[in-house]
Order: C-alpha cells, then structure tokens, then sequence
C-alpha cells in the first residue's frame, strides 16, 4: 500500500486566514504595482515589501526585520523555518485569488513579505565602516536613476566587482522596491548604501556643502563617466587608479548634469567601438568598476 506523506505541523505558526481582500490587516500589499505610489508610501511608512521565499531569506539574514507576512497557504511549510523565527509576527494566509487582487499581480514567487526598513547609516560612517573597518576604497554614485531595474542591476553589478558602497543621491529610485530587488538578485542586501543628503543641483557658488565635496573631504578622487572634450580614457584611469575612488554615473539619456561634471576632479569616457557611444547605466558600472577594482584584494 503507497504512503501518504504526513502533513507537517504548523499549529504553532502566528496564522491569520485571510478572506477579505479589502481587510485593514493588508493594507500594506496593496496596489504593489503601482510604481509611483509605492515609491512614496513605503518609505512614508518606513517599510518595503520583500517578494520571493529567496528574497525574504536574503533580506533576514541581512539583518532585516518582518512586520508581517503575506503567502498562499500552500507555501507554509517551505517557509515554516523563517516564520518560526518570529513567532509575534503575523503570517496572512490567503488564496491566490485574494493575493492578486491586493498586490495587482499572480505570485508565482512563493511569499510576500512587509519588512521594516532599517535607518540609513551616514555617507561618512557607511564609508568608514566598509571593508571591515578598514575605510572603502572603492564607492559607485547614481545620480537621479529613477527606473528601478537599471538600479538593481547596477548594485549588481557593484556586487559581482568588489564595490565597497553605493551612494545614492536624493532623486535616485529606491533600491529596495521589489522590482529593484528582484533584478539584483538580492544583492541590495549585500553591498552597503546610503543616501546623500544633498547633491549638486546648480552650477556651483556659495551653496552648502554638496556630496562630491564630502567625497572629496573624506579622501576620494571624484570621477564623472561623461562624454567630455576633456575626458580621458578609462584605461587610463585603469592605469593610474587612485587609492580612493569615486565614480559618478548619470542617466544613459541625458547623462550626468553639466553642474555634477564640474564639480568632478576628472571626467572618464569608456572606449568604445561600432559607433557605440554610450552603454546601458549599469553596463557601464560594471565596465568602469572593473577596470577600476582593487587588485590587491582579487
């Protein structure tokens, strides 16, 4: 006679049967695919929503703490372990109908999940505590990136070579909104990141001091990616690397604004051939963080 595999237990789990796409208790998985009012309420509110069993793993073992969580009664068991981790947290079990009505899409990904965001560390202190303490070597700037996929994949990117932090400036889209997490593989959750509190937003005089002078301040040879009469080769920036380095990418579009090249100490073109001008924003991180990596810690 075939056996009949046992059902595991979750009696202990915090469960909460969700029928009522409209119930309060959900308020935070509404509407996930609305880009624009997503980027402000979940920050306004101090949370992100992690989708995926991978993702929410990734982002636990970051250190990042659930507020709830969101997933079809058939995904209990495989997340059973991370759910038994918190067991004041709230599990909201629904059909998938329910789901995709709330968040607006089919999960096909295994849970959702309503983290809590922890506080940005300082530019200074993000900087200084990177490599162990020892101080970073190499940062990657984004200037005003607003799609979220071209920001995953560059903190990817960052990741695969050895980047020490990434700084945002304040229009920068939000890395941790899901569509950025998913195409970075996790990776937000990987590599250190800030915001600055201000970036250059004119031609420069008297205003208070910007993020490239921080940068400057804090030891970094400030490098802008741009096409420039004046720019030089990467390779030759490859060449001659300094100790510390900062390199400041823009918009594939428009670019860095004419104000933040100024403000640079050098401004870098990545050589290229077929009439090919310019590279994708996160192509281009990965090129330039290459060639610019620290060798001695290969």
């Amino acid at each position: 006679m075939p056996t009949i595999d046992a059902q595991p237990d979750l009696s202990d789990l915090n469960l909460v049967d969700i029928t009522d796409p409209t119930a309060d208790e959900l308020a935070d998985y509404v509407r996930l695919t609305d880009v624009a009012l997503r980027s402000k309420h979940e920050p306004a509110k101090g949370l992100y929503i992690a989708e995926s069993s991978t993702v929410i793993r990734r982002a636990i073992a970051a250190g990042h703490r659930p507020r709830s969580f969101f997933m079809e009664h058939k995904w209990l068991p495989g997340m059973a372990d991370v759910l038994r981790q918190f067991p004041d947290v709230p599990v909201h079990v629904a059909s998938a109908d329910v789901l995709e009505s709330v968040t607006g899409f089919h999960l096909h990904r295994g849970a959702l999940a309503a983290m809590h965001r922890p506080p940005l560390a300082t530019v200074a202190d993000l900087l200084a505590s990177a490599r162990g303490g020892l101080g970073a070597r190499r940062v990657v700037v984004l200037e005003d990136i607003v799609d979220h996929t071209n920001v995953g994949a560059a903190v990817r990117a960052c990741a695969a070579m050895g980047v020490d932090a990434v700084i945002m400036t304040p229009s920068c889209a939000d890395p941790l909104y899901r569509r950025a997490v998913r195409v970075s593989m996790g990776t937000v959750f990987q590599v250190p990141w800030t915001r600055f509190d201000a970036w250059p937003t004119a031609p420069r005089g008297a205003e208070a001091t910007d993020g490239v002078d921080l940068l400057r301040e804090l030891g970094f040879t400030v490098a802008a990616l741009a096409l420039e009469d004046d720019s030089i080769s990467l390779d030759a920036l490859e060449s001659d690397t300094p100790e510390r380095l900062a390199l400041v990418f823009g918009t594939e579009g428009d670019g860095l604004k004419p104000h933040t090249i100024a403000a640079c100490d050098v401004t870098v073109k990545i050589p290229m051939a077929g009439g090919v001008d310019s590279l994708n924003v996160a192509s281009a991180v990965a090129v330039a963080t290459w060639a610019t990596r620290v060798r001695d810690e290969a």
